[in-house]
């Protein structure tokens, strides 16, 4: 024991705890000063995308992401402080990646999809959309998933790689909406005089559009009844109030004017006098 304390260099300890103290120093002093520059980076790039316009979501998203990015750089310096090689470090942290990455897969998808629906704005909060077979408004655009809400008041959350892989249709997107009518009037009436009333109710819809002006057409020769197309424009809010108000209004001004509105029909034939005796005693009027 004597012997080993005589061998024991008191002096070359002190050095190298010297030494390693002002490594741990200034490892620490790097971490530290680095994560303080990384946050004020990241905070100058969020408010940067947010001057220039863009989505809160996103410039939170690249202020995470730059912050992340950044601390892990400081990481890798202050551990090369210490002796860790950083070539080591680096191809571990790739290899982890990796597997995360793989493990991850689906959940990364949603997020690049998230990002470019963000960068791309195919709606918004609010708008009025159909997505993914499902319709609703916008409730929430996150980095993983949208949400929508139905006109029945169901939640509806769809992962962000299904919205991007699917047609997106925006009811809301150009502010205004036409209204597409068909009304069937029967082949005894004239289709001017009906359009001519017709015409008379729009102009007393305040709702209406003047710019498109509203479109009046005979549509077909259907099979029971000649289609008119009525097409006028309103913005997108009133779209299903002033609907159902016109299609009423519709109605009552062709029955007032005696413009008959039919159903679909048939005309039954009955071939012999047994089958006219059964058709006459069930009701019916054999042609």
């Amino acid at each position: 024991m004597m012997e080993w304390l005589e061998q024991f260099d008191r002096a070359a300890v002190q050095a190298q705890a010297l030494t390693w103290s002002w490594r741990i120093l200034a490892a620490l002093l790097i971490f530290l000063l680095g994560r303080w520059i990384a946050r004020r980076l990241a905070n100058l790039v969020q408010r940067s995308v947010q001057r220039a316009g863009g989505d809160p979501m996103l410039s939170g998203f690249l202020r995470t992401f730059s912050f992340g990015l950044m601390l892990a750089v400081v990481a890798v310096a202050a551990l090369d402080q210490l002796g860790v090689p950083s070539a080591s470090l680096l191809a571990a942290l790739g290899a982890a990646g990796l597997a995360i990455g793989l493990a991850l897969q689906g959940s990364l998808s949603n997020l690049a999809s998230g990002l470019l629906l963000i960068l791309s704005r195919p709606f918004r909060v609010g708008d009025f959309v159909e997505v993914g077979g499902q319709s609703g408004g916008v409730d929430s655009i996150g980095l993983l998933f949208t949400r929508l809400v139905t006109g029945d008041n169901r939640e509806v959350t769809i992962p962000n790689s299904q919205v991007m892989g699917s047609e997106i249709v925006n009811y809301s997107a150009r502010g205004t909406r036409r209204i597409d009518l068909v009304v069937g009037i029967g082949y005894g009436s004239d289709p001017r005089a009906a359009l001519d009333l017709i015409r008379g109710v729009l102009g007393q819809e305040s709702r209406l559009l003047p710019e498109p002006e509203p479109s009046l057409l005979v549509l077909g020769l259907g099979e029971s009844s000649v289609d008119l197309a009525v097409r006028p424009w309103v913005k997108v809010e009133d779209y299903w109030t002033v609907r159902s108000d016109l299609l009423d209004a519709i109605k009552r001004v062709l029955e007032e004017n005696g413009i008959e509105i039919p159903f679909p029909q048939r005309t039954l034939h009955l071939v012999g006098g047994a089958g006219t005796t059964r058709a006459r005693e069930a009701g019916l009027n054999p042609a």
